[in-house]
């Protein structure tokens, strides 16, 4: 190994995050850090697979594990023979924790999108949830540290930010005088109006303060992509799932929202068998991707997690879990299919990547023209899609 290979899986935050790793570490030679997630049981399985490859394609390198089932699962993941060492992961973005010096912050590395985590951990208690467990509770980034990462990453090419975190609609509870989500997004606008193109990763509904609504319904740069961390479409399983949202909510703020910005694209996180989900309530988790047209859909097979409340309800027969999240990605499919094919012959900005594609404002994936330099913002009317590509 020439150097440091980093391995993340899971969310945004874990990709912001292994950025940093990769920024501290990428010197070492011989190393292998395996940044993980636990957000469901299959998660942590998928992170064991991670390992077992790494071991398998680096015989000789010290292999580390870090993030969230580092945490959780600390002692099923120490004991596993390919693991080296596990680093804390509220320690994982300092550099001592890595034996490195600390030094200015290094280069980023992925210099067209940028992942900013402005927040990390989380104060609530959602029944089926272990990730408070694995991060802690919810600390934010000041505007003035937030603003700094911003700088960083433009000076380094970045053509378009992403706001990240666990819980990102608390950004700003910790801080004083309690500032809201929308006055960041703001102060990001106004700082850096050479910025062309800011985005928010999943976001709670219910917290989407007044001054964000508005960015969200005018303000161009501010791209029309709503990621909802949704859960579920009836009233009930929101309700066990400790969730402080019901489906009306959601309805009444994409409702509202369209009405000023037509053209925005909602995602959703959906959970498929939450324990008691009866027909009738995954049902009603079917009507919610067509209501609020999802075309964005992270789709969750429920799987308990020790020490959750969730974990202690009557379980939904695995197999039919599969079923129903079967499902639901099917409906979101079909309403991304739908969506995709309003999209064709119609000229779409589009922010080149490096494996030739890149995305819209509404995120929706384009291949563009061979050659095209990664970070380049180029114009593509595309004339067909495959496989959720325009082309």
């Amino acid at each position: 190994m020439s150097e440091a290979q980093v391995i993340s899986l899971g969310c945004r935050l874990n990709i912001s995050e292994s950025e940093q790793i990769r920024a501290m570490v990428s010197a070492e030679r011989d190393l292998v850090v395996v940044n993980s997630c636990a957000v469901t049981s299959e998660a942590v399985r998928q992170t064991r697979q991670a390992i077992r490859r790494a071991r398998r394609a680096n015989p000789d390198a010290r292999l580390l594990v870090t993030g969230c089932a580092a945490e959780i699962e600390r002692g099923q993941i120490a004991a596993m023979p390919e693991v080296d060492g596990l680093v804390a992961n509220k320690a994982k973005l300092d550099p001592r924790a890595w034996n490195v010096p600390s030094e200015a912050p290094p280069a980023p590395q992925d210099r067209t999108r940028a992942f900013i985590a402005v927040q990390n951990g989380c104060d609530h208690a959602c029944t089926f949830c272990v990730i408070p467990q694995g991060r802690g509770p919810s600390r934010s980034l000041s505007i003035v540290q937030v603003l700094a990462e911003v700088e960083r990453h433009l000076d380094f090419g970045a053509r378009e930010v992403v706001l990240t975190g666990v819980d990102v609609t608390s950004w700003g509870h910790d801080l004083p005088g309690t500032p809201e989500l929308g006055k960041l997004a703001l102060a990001v606008l106004d700082t850096f109006p050479q910025l062309g193109r800011l985005r928010m990763s999943s976001l709670d509904g219910i917290e989407i303060d007044p001054l964000l609504f508005e960015l969200f319904a005018h303000e161009q740069r501010l791209m029309p992509h709503l990621h909802l961390s949704l859960q579920h479409g009836h009233d009930l399983i929101l309700k066990r799932m400790k969730r402080r949202h019901l489906r009306g909510d959601a309805v009444d703020l994409i409702t509202r929202l369209r009405e000023l910005r037509p053209d925005l694209a909602v995602g959703a996180d959906l959970i498929a068998g939450f324990p008691t989900e009866t027909g009738a309530h995954h049902a009603a988790n079917l009507s919610i991707i067509d209501e609020l047209k999802i075309v964005h859909g992270h789709i969750f097979p429920y799987s308990p997690r020790p020490g959750t409340p969730a974990a202690r309800m009557p379980q939904v027969e695995r197999g039919e879990i599969r079923r129903r999240a079967a499902e639901l990605r099917a409906a979101v499919s079909a309403r991304r299919d739908e969506w995709l094919a309003s999209l064709v012959d119609k000229p779409n900005a589009v922010l080149a990547e490096r494996d030739g594609t890149g995305y819209t404002p509404h995120f929706a994936r384009v291949s563009v023209p061979e050659g095209t330099p990664a970070g380049d913002l180029v114009t593509v009317t595309p004339t067909t899609f495959e496989n959720g590509l325009l082309q």
